[in-house]
């Protein structure tokens, strides 16, 4: 993560933005970005990075685990969200347990 700000030029006060938008073959899909805090976001502190999530994106995605993996799989970051009551096979996008109910 250090080395992604480094290489975008991003300033001490940057951090990897996470949302969530409508989309995906499930719904939602996840997003990513390098941003800066904006207000009402919420910050959260790990290992010296920041990370921001807005208020709407925060109710899909509380509790939510997020790591960067290097594996056979492929390397990126991968989202655990206990919220999800499916996901798409590409992990991408997610539907809520509340849109699965009314289905």
């Amino acid at each position: 993560m250090r080395a992604l700000l480094e290489e975008k030029g991003a300033d001490a006060g940057s951090g990897l933005r996470l949302f969530v938008e409508k989309g995906g073959c499930a719904g939602w899909q996840y997003g990513m970005s390098i941003d800066v805090v904006h207000e009402g976001d919420a910050t959260v502190e790990r290992d010296g990075m920041k990370f921001f999530v807005d208020v709407e994106s925060g109710e899909k995605l509380r509790g939510s685990v997020i790591d960067y993996c290097d594996d056979l799989t492929g390397t990126g970051f991968r989202i655990q969200n206990p919220n999800a009551a499916r996901s798409c096979g590409c992990g991408t996008s997610f539907e809520t347990a509340e849109a699965a109910a009314a289905s």
